[in-house]
């Protein structure tokens, strides 16, 4: 009587197995048609010539490394990837420090402060916001008639105002203050959830010690908050890199001043407009490696020895409190 209960659980254990696939099922399908087809077809199209001219479709010719050549050999290129670069840093460097700050402000215990989930909401709310709508917002307060130049004239009594969108440094001030508005309430959680993942007793330890809570952050803080730093980095390494619907709106597509805003998305962008399909891959396969590259580079360099080096010194610090 055992054996055919056994094999009766055998059986519909293996039927109901089955609807697990079922269920999982349609996120392979829609990963293989919107991701994994295009992905394959972007690397087959950066090997071969198709452009149009006019109503004139040229190609598909295959060229083997032609388009690569072109891409990287193309000194407009560097200028690009040196303008994402530079606005990235100069908005993310901002948020990641203020991020921090109030990470550690909002966590302290010893602080207390209220209305905390009042605070996270306000700080998360302008990543709710489409960053088109943030462009134009900008675009409307700094353009020549705008209410920035209006203020500036009226406080200073000069003729002319300043042109926010012609110049170099404002332009990427601009392009990284909005980054900066948008994501700095994302970063902040994501730190505070990491700072509440650590072990109280380590903090109490450390106070009874008598150390400072700057030494606190250092030594206890920092290096355990680490794993969720290197995941805040990354990930804005890569959104800097497809950085693209703020300087394309606030620039409109041009770059401007000189170019000195182009991104590297921008650039692909007019390949693919113009129907140049084999630049536009090659351009997309380069970015994808550098992006690779760069995320690579970030997490060995940052996480070297983490997980031997800095839970020994949690170790210890746990160690000394319970002794």
């Amino acid at each position: 009587m055992s054996n055919i209960t056994n094999r009766i659980f055998k059986k519909k254990s293996v039927e109901y197995n089955h609807w697990g696939y079922l269920f999982i099922a349609p996120f392979f399908l829609i990963y293989i048609v919107f991701s994994l087809i295009p992905l394959l077809s972007t690397i087959i199209n950066s090997f071969f010539e198709t452009y149009r001219i006019g109503i004139m479709q040229v190609g598909p010719n295959f060229v083997g490394l032609k388009n690569f050549r072109e891409v990287l050999f193309n000194s407009e290129v560097s200028k690009y990837a040196v303008n994402t670069l530079i606005m990235w840093l100069i908005g993310f460097v901002p948020q990641i420090v203020f991020a921090l700050l109030l990470s550690i402000w909002f966590t302290d215990t010893e602080l207390n402060l209220k209305f905390r989930g009042f605070f996270k909401t306000v700080m998360y709310m302008p990543n709710l916001i489409m960053a088109s709508a943030f462009a134009m917002l900008f675009f409307v307060l700094f353009s020549d008639a705008g209410p920035a130049n209006n203020i500036y004239l009226g406080l200073t009594g000069k003729s002319e105002g300043i042109r926010f969108l012609f110049r170099t440094d404002t332009v990427r001030s601009l392009v990284a203050a909005m980054n900066f508005l948008m994501w700095y309430g994302n970063t902040t959680l994501l730190l505070m959830s990491g700072i509440m993942g650590i072990d109280p007793g380590l903090f109490e330890a450390a106070r009874i010690d008598g150390a400072s809570p700057v030494q606190i952050f250092f030594k206890i803080t920092l290096p355990l908050l680490m794993p969720i730093l290197v995941y805040v980095m990354i990930t804005s390494l890569i959104g800097g890199i497809q950085m693209f619907d703020v300087p394309q709106i606030l620039t409109n597509g041009a770059g401007q001043p000189n170019r000195t805003s182009m991104t590297l998305i921008m650039y692909l962008n007019k390949h693919l407009f113009s129907k140049n399909f084999g630049m536009g891959g090659a351009v997309s396969v380069l970015i994808f490696m550098l992006t690779a590259a760069l995320s690579a580079i970030v997490y060995s360099s940052t996480m070297k020895n983490y997980g031997t080096l800095y839970t020994k010194k949690a170790k210890k610090i746990k160690k000394g409190a319970e002794k």
